[in-house]
């Protein structure tokens, strides 16, 4: 097949690790690099043997690119991507789609109306954690009916501890002018993915950020979120950047059994059963469920990760449309739970979704106007960390 024109914007740890495999695929031309540091965009497009540019804009408009990766901070998502679509050009976005849903919408809004002129045009998010076996084979399981009703979903992720010294290597990280959150919007939007992916948007959500708890930054370091589901479902959702050693352990349980999945392994343990029915026709005071322990086999021995997502975002292009990893809109779903939280947490109450969005856009100004947060960088430190991945 044709190779594909391609360009990357942003250059930092992402950019460059997206290029070292984009440079090895044979569907794929690199036909230019962008960033806004000139010696960065020299330095890559010399070691790729392409060409630099300096704005988004001169990228689009001189190298004939077909589709672009976007790996630039948060805020530059939306205006980068809506530019791109406006010139027919194919978008895989690094994760968050956005900071806040109403700039999620514009995205979506201008993918949809760029649509009418171009109708073959892709919109990919890279949710590469989709593509690994064990989150895969959990999705199989659910959608299978195997766990019955669902009752309950709690997940505690903090396996994501970082140093004073790793927000002290960039002005723009940890900031709400910069990044615009923190955990949840820098760490978690992988897991916020998952959970929707997995069992779709909650009806009602209630959040506790604490703001630099743990780290002198003035966004969240440690979130505890409780979600209700309109089928009854409830969900705990509990991360930090300030545990070591971490955890990374999910539980879900249904009518039919609970699933544990921690440290590379899925075990099921499943009722005899109802678990529902159980409750009511039991003659038993008290007592179990008869169960059985049951190790699911996962096939690990596959591909997965970025390569994966773009390899299929290059194939949807070549052909004209097809399935992606992740389709670009979907990235608004967990955005909005992150939001959500967010909101829930600065005004102490419930918040029903569809959440106001314009409330949560207008907090995020007002913590941007009125921030006396005095950031410090360390020059001297060089973070192999990416913009979107950190």
């Amino acid at each position: 097949m044709r190779k594909v024109k391609l360009g990357v914007i942003g250059l930092g740890g992402m950019g460059s690790s997206h290029l070292k495999y984009l440079t090895q695929m044979e569907t794929v031309e690199v036909v230019g690099v962008c960033d806004v540091v000139h010696e960065k965009a020299d330095k890559t497009a010399a070691l790729y043997h392409t060409k630099a540019y300096y704005s988004h804009t001169e990228l689009f408009d001189k190298s004939g690119i077909e589709a672009v990766l976007i790996a630039v901070p948060h805020y530059d998502h939306t205006p980068i991507s809506i530019d791109a679509f406006y010139k027919g050009i194919h978008v895989l976005c690094e994760k968050p789609i956005a900071v806040h849903v109403n700039d999620a919408q514009k995205t979506i809004d201008a993918y949809e109306s760029a649509k009418e002129h171009y109708p073959n045009l892709m919109f990919g998010i890279m949710f590469q954690e989709r593509t690994y076996p064990h989150h895969k084979k959990i999705k199989d399981i659910l959608d299978g009916g195997e766990l019955g009703q669902l009752i309950r979903a709690t997940w505690i992720n903090t396996k994501w501890f970082r140093s004073q010294l790793y927000y002290d290597s960039g002005e723009w990280r940890a900031t709400w002018a910069g990044e615009g959150g923190g955990i949840l919007t820098n760490q978690c939007p992988h897991n916020l993915d998952l959970y929707q992916w997995l069992f779709g948007l909650p009806s009602r959500i209630n959040g506790f950020a604490h703001i630099g708890k743990y780290h002198d930054i003035e966004v969240e370091d440690e979130v505890t979120a409780y979600f209700e589901h309109e089928n009854g479902m409830v969900g705990h959702f509990i991360v930090t950047t300030a545990e070591t050693p971490g955890s990374n352990r999910m539980e879900i349980v249904g009518e039919y059994g609970k699933l544990v999945f921690e440290d590379n392994q899925i075990v099921l343990y499943r009722t005899r059963e109802s678990m529902l029915r159980f409750i009511k026709e039991s003659q038993s005071r008290m007592g179990n469920v008869e169960n059985w322990y049951t190790e699911i086999p996962v096939n690990v021995n596959v591909p997965t990760g970025h390569r994966v997502v773009t390899e299929k975002f290059i194939e949807a292009i070549q052909n004209g449309g097809g399935e992606l990893i992740a389709h670009g809109p979907e990235g608004i779903n967990g955005l909005t739970i992150a939001n959500a939280i967010m909101l829930s947490s600065f005004n102490d109450q419930t918040i029903k979704l569809p959440m106001d969005t314009d409330e949560y856009e207008k907090k995020l100004k007002e913590l941007i106007g009125s921030s006396k947060y005095k950031k410090t960088v360390r020059q001297d430190v060089f973070m192999d960390i990416s913009y979107s991945q950190g």
